[in-house]
């Protein structure tokens, strides 16, 4: 089969490009022709046989002029349809993939693949990996400026996007919120996404909230994320100073990701130690308690080791999580995870067996589980040994059900 994954960044970013690399180096093993669209960048490590590739929208170092441009591209990119059609051709994809396109790329690539099927005649199934909620939420996080979660744009109803205005939902800024605005109601006016053949939901949770928008509901499909040990052997040995008993936090060290809550967790708890493993705006927050030891981003066999090494680890998100790999990271290599009951979060920890849930964002309740699991080492020792025999689909499974996913 040939398949196009198309993604806007085409370099190691974040989940999105992890997902996408895999999934690409599998499907190739396995003998389907793969190739890849995206923007061009000078870390880009994939690509595809025309050599195509829209070029590069940076909106935090772009200049006044550039700005004025991308506003407009933002929402409608005539060099994304141009560019993709020179790969359609090329490639004569029977699937065209997307994942993360939004802004960058614009659903104008919809536009594209529906044009192609009309000049050629040939079959292109149209599938979507929901990473985020770009489809139901302007700033594709249902999380406000304020750090709340917020669901106002959720529905269908004339106007709904209005909110991201009124919040200046988008990076705090009216302007950007007004194009995230303009791009949502413009292209659901067009009932643009009736056209993708399947949207693939890797949380319950995910397709609840899309399943709100009933022309969404009909397509929508679950089918979590696939996982794998990590092949990096542990190793800590680099990372100096490591307790040698400790709870672990590895993420992004920001607001929705629950870090305010955590730190006052462990001023409440002195006695504990913490290791920190990430970055992110609240790192200089994090010298307030100095039971945490932050030890920065780490990846390889050295995150391997702190997760293989730690008593539990702690997930405290105060915003719609999807389907974190940082959990199922953790579950795979033993260690029990103590996660914020939220979005997808508890669709992966067996509450009381591989792990325990808190409600999100009440530090009384995460000081509370975190302190009677500490001191209770035969519970968490049991949890682990529970870890060890959790079963999530691996790539070559999850990789089947996706064929049959775009053969439909």
């Amino acid at each position: 089969m040939r398949i196009l994954l198309v993604n806007k960044f085409l370099y190691p970013n974040g989940g999105s490009e992890t997902y996408v690399f895999e999934l690409g180096k599998y499907l190739t093993a396995q003998g389907h022709q793969v190739e890849y669209f995206g923007m061009e960048h000078p870390n880009r490590c994939v690509g595809n046989s025309a050599n195509a590739y829209t070029s590069t929208m940076d909106f935090h170092a772009a200049s006044g002029l550039k700005k004025l441009t991308y506003a407009y591209r933002t929402i409608y990119s005539k060099e994304a349809r141009q560019k993709l059609r020179l790969v359609l051709d090329s490639f004569q994809p029977e699937v065209v993939h997307l994942n993360n396109f939004n802004y960058q790329l614009t659903p104008s690539l919809i536009v594209e693949v529906l044009q192609y099927r009309k000049d050629t005649g040939k079959p292109c199934a149209l599938v979507y990996t929901a990473h985020d909620f770009q489809l139901i939420c302007p700033n594709h996080a249902l999380f406000d400026q304020q750090g709340r979660i917020c669901e106002r744009c959720l529905g269908t109803r004339k106007g709904r996007f209005l909110p991201c205005v009124k919040g200046k939902c988008i990076h705090g800024s009216t302007i950007r919120s007004v194009l995230g605005f303009l791009e949502a109601t413009y292209w659901n006016g067009r009932s643009i996404y009736e056209h993708l053949d399947a949207i693939i939901c890797p949380s319950k949770f995910m397709k609840q909230k899309l399943d709100t928008n009933p022309v969404l509901a009909r397509k929508t499909v679950f089918l979590r994320n696939f996982s794998a040990k990590p092949a990096a052997k542990g190793d800590t040995l680099s990372i100096e100073g490591l307790p040698e008993k400790y709870v672990l936090y590895f993420g992004r060290f920001s607001e929705e990701k629950g870090m305010g809550t955590l730190l006052k967790a462990a001023q409440a708890l002195p006695k504990v130690p913490f290791v920190a493993a990430g970055s992110g705006p609240l790192e200089g927050e994090l010298v307030k308690a100095p039971n945490i030891q932050n030890v920065g981003f780490q990846s390889g066999g050295a995150l391997v080791g702190l997760i293989e090494k730690a008593a539990f680890s702690v997930i405290p998100s105060e915003w719609f999580e999807n389907c974190p790999y940082s959990i199922i990271e953790s579950l795979m290599l033993g260690t029990p995870v103590l996660g914020a009951r939220i979005g997808g979060i508890p669709e992966l920890i067996d509450d009381g067996r591989t792990g325990e849930l808190f409600e999100s964002g009440n530090a009384a309740d995460l000081t509370a589980k975190i302190a009677a699991l500490w001191e209770n080492e035969g519970r968490y020792s049991q949890y682990r040994r529970n870890c060890l025999n959790t079963k999530f689909d691996g790539i070559e499974e999850y990789a089947g059900k996706l064929l049959k996913i775009y053969a439909q």
